[in-house]
């Protein structure tokens, strides 16, 4: 079996004879992440004649069933995505040093905190000959806040900061999501400028959300969708509060929250929730296993995020399937929108300014129409699967130079 010219790699590389193909180790905090975000690089990885391992804290049958579908091998790892305990991290980075040394993989790619530091600093300890991580946002440690962050947030940072310094001056290639968050990692010195890429989010398969499922209006009222995890920092509590607002003003829309709540300590409570959609504020689906009917049946994407987003997956989604983008004016939110154009960027955690634009497409029947169109423009220059499954493809395996 011959590899094609971009799977041969550089001399980093070591040399694989046909009975052993080039492989690689992914490496994720979630198993539904691994085949939600990166099942179309899987696949195309394993197209092209690599071995796929896909390692996960949570799997179970289905998860498993669908990562050998798309060609990769799942194993599960003991790693704790949430938790704190230093101890438990240390363990969990000899065991994938454990693993790396079984499996020898050529390359590693991790992504988020912690498969990007604990997996990068495996595989290096491991002597993996290609390391490369990415950083899909850098969370609620680096949130800006208008106050001084108290001092045990700032220690914190610090701390982070410091152990992405360990792990990016170890790997070959640091890839961001967005501008602000290489500008933070490199100001600060953890992250060398000559390894730091950038790279437009993870990508939507645009034969998968496609805006031909949007359902016509037919008089219904006009529908504003949040998707995603109920994490505080996405914006839920604001998104309420401004739906209360645009009632108020006499208004009639829909807002359906489409998400389940989360391990995550700053996980909104069932409580919470569940009073808004009893009061009817908003109508709450719970965690649902496919976003397409749902965002099918919307007009408006909103996202009021602060969480400091790669590129947010769930905007993308909504801009594939043709709708129109309220979204903050926050890192990696506001590389979605061009305001006015697909939509509108609003500052963080103003349930006003929120609600002045929910507004404006209330107030004008035809906008979000003319919003989702250029969302679709958008999506398909910018946000397009292949188009960003190419360019991880060349920083994964970079071509070999001829001689």
């Amino acid at each position: 079996m011959f590899l094609p010219l971009w799977l041969t790699g550089k001399s980093d590389l070591r040399f694989r004879p046909e009975t052993r193909p080039l492989s690689i180790a992914i490496l994720a905090n979630s198993a539904e992440s691994l085949y939600n975000f990166r099942g179309d690089l899987i696949r195309s990885l394993v197209d092209n004649g690599m071995r796929a391992y896909a390692l996960a804290p949570d799997y179970d049958a289905v998860s498993k069933a669908r990562l050998r579908d798309l060609g990769a091998i799942p194993i599960d790892i003991q790693l704790d995505r949430n938790g704190t305990n230093l101890i438990r991290d240390f363990i969990c980075l000899m065991e994938l040093c454990k693993l790396f040394r079984r499996i020898r993989p050529d390359i590693f790619f991790g992504y988020f905190m912690k498969p990007v530091i604990y997996g990068g600093l495996a595989a290096w300890l491991a002597r993996v000959p290609r390391r490369v991580v990415m950083v899909a946002g850098l969370g609620y440690v680096f949130i800006d806040n208008d106050q001084k962050p108290a001092r045990k947030l700032r220690f914190l940072r610090l701390f982070v900061t410091w152990l992405y310094s360990l792990v990016f001056h170890r790997v070959d290639k640091i890839i961001f999501q967005n501008r602000d968050d290489l500008a933070v990692m490199v100001e600060a010195g953890a992250a060398p400028p000559d390894r730091a890429v950038l790279i437009d989010g993870s990508g939507v398969n645009l034969d998968r959300f496609q805006s031909k499922n949007l359902a016509p209006r037919n008089g219904r009222p006009l529908t504003f969708i949040w998707t995603g995890r109920l994490l505080r920092e996405k914006g839920v509590a604001e998104l309420v509060e401004a739906t209360r607002i645009v009632r108020e003003r006499g208004h009639d829309v829909d807002v359906f929250v489409v998400g389940g709540l989360d391990s995550n300590p700053s996980s909104l409570q069932e409580k919470d929730v569940s009073a808004w959609h009893s009061a009817g504020v908003i109508n709450w689906t719970g965690k649902v296993d496919d976003v397409r009917s749902w965002l099918g049946q919307a007009d408006v994407f909103v996202l009021p995020s602060y969480y400091r987003e790669g590129i947010p997956r769930s905007t993308q989604e909504a801009m594939a399937m043709g709708l129109a983008i309220i979204t903050t004016d926050a890192p990696g939110c506001r590389e979605t929108v061009e305001d006015g154009r697909n939509g509108f960027l609003v500052p963080v955690r103003s349930p006003q300014a929120l609600a002045d634009a929910m507004i404006q497409y209330a107030e004008q029947p035809d906008l979000a129409a003319r919003h989702g169109q250029a969302s679709l423009e958008l999506v398909a220059r910018k946000f397009d699967v292949k188009i960003i499954n190419r360019k991880m493809l060349e920083f994964l395996i970079p071509a070999t130079s001829p001689e």
